[in-house]
């Protein structure tokens, strides 16, 4: 399964726009920054494309062009968004202890954590400088610093969603609407912003850009319930996690989460016991799959990114948008549901 067209569209200026943000910043803490973004390897060689999907940055370029906006007015904008998503991911990575992301060892995995903390922590502020670039495409002042009010709210809602995921790992009381809380956040946050912030830098029209940021939001969290069935569910070979990788780790996702509060005949039990017991082995996670199965937990999560990406498909339909972009939000939402990466 290939990515749709879209995310090809701006990839080339989204990453010049980054190149640009780091160029003349030779410190080391910055090649730790060009690794992590795909561009080079651990000892400094330049290496073909491993970066993610850019789904953020490509939102963001799409909701303006969609609007009747230019794209190009919005890339430092893009840019600012991918530099804030991937400082969540490098601290992500510190606090959950994952070694490997993108089919590559992690930041903090080659130089340590604090090296790691400090390459994301200059990222997310490397994001506000970028930002000011929006100046250079004669952006208004109040627009820019409106965005600059969107992107800080939304990192404290990152933070905010990963501190009740942190939380969450040692309770077994979580509901389906708490988790759905949790991810609207520390998830759905960003790609919503991104919408919002695109539509923004495209038109004045306020219920146009309220729409578009209400559809981010529906497709932010398809998107994660959609890796919530793939790390559990998902092709190694096309996903770069195992099979059952979730599960090892002990994280309690959309599919484990179903069963803590809907299953019945005794399975939430045998659950929480294999939870409990800290480690995860291979009969564990052999258990655990058995359990999440008989309670038809991979198809009740499906459904629930269906429900989403049709509520977001719906809104786009509704909206007077530019005929070309229309079609790339209906596909990329598409996309979403049947992803197996």
């Amino acid at each position: 399964m290939k990515l749709p067209a879209v995310f090809e569209k701006y990839r080339d200026e989204i990453n010049a726009e980054l190149k640009l943000a780091l160029a003349g910043r030779d410190l080391p803490l910055y090649d730790m920054m060009r690794y992590h973004l795909g561009w080079i390897d651990d000892n400094g060689n330049s290496v073909g494309d491993s970066a993610g999907k850019a789904l953020r940055p490509t939102s963001c370029l799409l909701a303006c062009e969609a609007v009747g906006g230019d794209y190009h007015r919005a890339l430092p904008a893009a840019a600012a968004i991918e530099l804030v998503h991937n400082y969540s991911l490098i601290h992500d990575d510190i606090q959950d202890d994952d070694r490997e992301r993108r089919h590559r060892p992690t930041v903090w995995s080659i130089y340590g954590k604090s090296q790691a903390i400090n390459v994301g922590t200059a990222m997310r502020l490397l994001a506000n400088i970028v930002l000011l670039r929006l100046a250079e495409y004669d952006i208004p002042l109040e627009k820019q610093l409106r965005i600059q009010h969107l992107i800080d709210e939304t990192s404290l809602r990152l933070l905010e969603g990963q501190y009740f995921d942190i939380s969450y790992e040692n309770h077994f009381d979580i509901t389906v609407t708490d988790y759905l809380g949790m991810i609207e956040k520390k998830t759905a946050a960003l790609i919503a912003c991104s919408l919002e912030i695109g539509a923004l830098l495209g038109t004045d029209d306020e219920q146009v850009i309220g729409h578009l940021r209400d559809i981010g939001e529906n497709l932010g969290l398809a998107f994660q319930i959609k890796d919530d069935i793939l790390g559990i569910w998902g092709d190694e070979g096309k996903t770069g996690k195992p099979f059952g990788s979730d599960i090892r780790h002990g994280k309690k996702t959309l599919p484990i989460v179903c069963v803590l509060e809907k299953a019945r005949d005794g399975l939430r039990e045998e659950l929480v016991s294999v939870y409990q017991n800290g480690t995860i082995d291979e009969d564990g996670v052999v258990t655990v799959l058995r359990i999440l199965e008989s309670a038809e937990a991979q198809l009740q999560t499906q459904k629930i990114v269906e429900k989403y990406c049709h509520e977001a498909l719906e809104a786009i339909d509704k909206l007077a948008l530019v005929p070309s972009a229309k079609c790339d939000l209906e596909e990329m939402a598409r996309f979403l549901i049947e992803r197996n990466f």
